[in-house]
């Protein structure tokens, strides 16, 4: 890749303000592709409403929740809880994005339809979890009001080139949760809803992945630097709700997300896609950068070596004290 603003092609010519007008065309051309390929649907079709009863409250009838009552399987309810307090704090992502991006033009238009996009899967996947019976919901309200009181702050709103890396990874790793929770939610119904949600996570990532690599051509040196912190320093967003260190475990060990997923599901595909590691051309701020991403992706996948073995043991003791 070459730099197709030389005057502008040395570090310092960049600013925040210069980069999101370089990419306006990028960000116009993005959204006319994204909205010819998404299909509009509605949360309400994929909710199985026919299951629904009264809970306890202004309702004489209503029934107190009972686990017994919930379809899902252990792992799935604790994923489909991350999952949904993730997509609750909406609001806090819009602030961010729009804070950044701006109202304006053509990111504008973005922020917008993209926010609009989001709030569909909470929608969704709180009518799921209601009308199955799936989670407690006194739980699941104290949770959300903990969670969004909290708020959210990017790691990376500092700069809007690490948020559109940030966003490339997150959206897919997004996908591949919601995606993984429905395999192994044990209910048919859930992973139909989550299917659907996924695949307008694969489009968001499609969306903010292309950025990424317009990015790269206007200024590949910081992009490459954005890229390799975001990758070291990556977090879910869900990473300050209550909980949220024990339900990861958990969810690591059902095969929902970890360490092998996250480097052979997430990462590789986006700096593979784009040729992250093959860029040539770059100064010595991006080549280093570059260098040091390398090490880290070899470094993280000796790691997510470790984790399949430890698991692999553990899966091992368990058939053992299962058949003993």
């Amino acid at each position: 890749m070459t730099l197709t603003s030389p005057h502008l092609g040395t570090s310092s010519g960049w600013t925040d303000a210069r980069l999101l007008y370089a990419l306006e065309e990028a960000v116009e051309k993005e959204i006319n592709r994204h909205l010819k390929v998404y299909k509009d649907w509605m949360p309400h079709e994929y909710v199985p409403w026919s299951d629904g009863r009264n809970f306890p409250g202004f309702f004489e009838d209503g029934e107190a929740w009972d686990r017994s009552q919930s379809k899902l399987t252990d792992v799935g309810r604790i994923a489909l809880v991350v999952n949904l307090l993730t997509e609750d704090n909406l609001p806090s992502y819009h602030h961010e994005i729009a804070t950044l991006f701006g109202r304006d033009g053509a990111w504008g238009t973005w922020v917008h339809r993209w926010t609009a996009e989001e709030g569909r899967h909470s929608i969704v996947m709180r009518d799921y979890l209601l009308a199955s019976r799936a989670v407690d919901p006194d739980e699941l309200e104290r949770f959300r009001m903990a969670h969004m009181s909290e708020g959210f702050e990017s790691d990376n709103r500092h700069s809007m080139l690490h948020s559109i890396a940030y966003v490339s990874f997150q959206e897919l790793a997004t996908r591949i949760s919601h995606r993984n929770a429905g395999h192994h939610s044990g209910d048919p119904v859930c992973e139909r809803m989550l299917a659907r949600i996924a695949l307008d996570e694969n489009l968001h990532m499609i969306f903010y992945r292309n950025l990424l690599g317009a990015a790269f051509e206007i200024a590949p040196d910081l992009t490459m630097q954005a890229v390799r912190d975001v990758v070291v320093g990556f977090r879910m967003p869900g990473h300050g709700m209550p909980g949220f260190e024990r339900a990861a475990a958990q969810m690591a060990i059902g095969g929902i997300y970890n360490l092998r997923i996250h480097h052979d599901d997430v990462l590789q595909p986006v700096l593979r896609f784009l040729k992250v590691l093959d860029i040539d051309g770059l100064g010595p701020d991006g080549l280093r950068a570059q260098e040091e991403l390398g090490l880290y992706m070899n470094g993280l996948d000796s790691e997510a070596r470790k984790f399949d073995e430890r698991l692999a043991a553990r899966k091992a003791r368990m058939a053992a004290r299962a058949a003993g």
